[in-house]
């Protein structure tokens, strides 16, 4: 009897040893078959709408300087960055014409600002027709832009812009739109517009390359994600949603574009756990093994 017990219990427990092991090599296997993929949830951010673009920054005030006399440029009185006052002398000229009892020409600022650029160096043959200096104004500094005429309607005189430039990355700087043009030009659509930023500082300098964006709608609490998420280009944007530790293609609507975050318009909600790295692998439905 003893015997016929303790061979019931050997086969009691195989049993359970079998099924056990047979479980764990499932699951084994289907942990080994998962895809491993990185994910974000889906989060909310206050978003800008903005027109984004790109222009040269100039000084409230340029003008070229040119002599009222031919001659050879005998003296330069003031270099490139000299602040000048409305009527200075850039230059004098040797007027060098017979008959003439010799007498130097000044070259004289038109406006009161800095010295941009000398164009000649002494001993220079110049005309009425010569540039001989870059005179500028640079208290404010001014981009003009083009906005085709379906955004106008966005933009309007007070409105902020922000600037950014190379010479000083990550900074932004605040202008405001000072004048819009009452025409279109037929040609382009568009309408010339002018941006005033304050350079008391002198910071800004004319000829530096300029990115603007004009802020026409502020998105309170978006939900986004990050644009390595998206699969396809509009209209045909997807990204793979993660349910239940499986990969679910999602058809997602898209919107406004910031930084590295991308508005999600219909399809998507707050919290929703997104695939942004390892879809490339991915199939509708395939197990995932999942890292934030």
């Amino acid at each position: 009897m003893r015997k016929s017990h303790s061979i019931l219990v050997c086969i009691i427990l195989t049993a359970f040893v079998i099924s056990g092991c047979g479980k764990m090599a499932a699951k084994s296997s289907k942990k080994e078959g998962a895809i491993p993929v990185k994910i974000m949830k889906v989060a909310l951010e206050d978003l800008d709408k903005a027109l984004e673009y790109v222009g040269n920054i100039k000084g409230r005030d340029e003008a070229v300087v040119y002599p009222k006399v031919s001659g050879k440029i005998i003296e330069k009185v003031k270099e490139d960055g000299s602040p000048v006052l409305k009527g200075d002398v850039i230059a004098y000229i040797d007027r060098d014409e017979v008959g003439l009892k010799f007498e130097k020409a000044p070259v004289e600022s038109p406006l009161t600002g800095a010295v941009g650029r000398v164009y000649v160096d002494i001993g220079s043959s110049v005309t009425p027709q010569t540039a001989i200096a870059l005179v500028a104004d640079m208290t404010e500094a001014q981009i003009s832009l083009e906005i085709p005429e379906k955004y106008l309607p966005h933009v309007s005189v007070g409105q902020d812009a922000e600037i950014m430039v190379d010479a000083y990355p990550g900074e932004k700087f605040i202008g405001k739109v000072t004048r819009i043009s009452p025409v279109v030009d037929l040609a382009t659509r568009a309408a010339p517009i002018e941006i005033m930023i304050d350079n008391r500082d002198n910071r800004l300098q004319s000829g530096m390359f300029a990115k603007v964006r004009l802020i026409i709608e502020k998105i309170i609490k978006a939900p986004v994600v990050i644009r390595e998420a998206i699969i396809g280009r509009d209209p045909d944007t997807y990204v793979y949603v993660v349910v239940n530790n499986k990969a679910v293609l999602r058809k997602v609507l898209f919107g406004v574009r910031q930084g590295p975050y991308v508005q999600a318009t219909a399809g998507l909600e707050a919290g929703e756990a997104v695939v942004v790295m390892g879809q490339q692998r991915l199939r509708d439905g395939a197990d995932v093994i999942t890292e934030e």
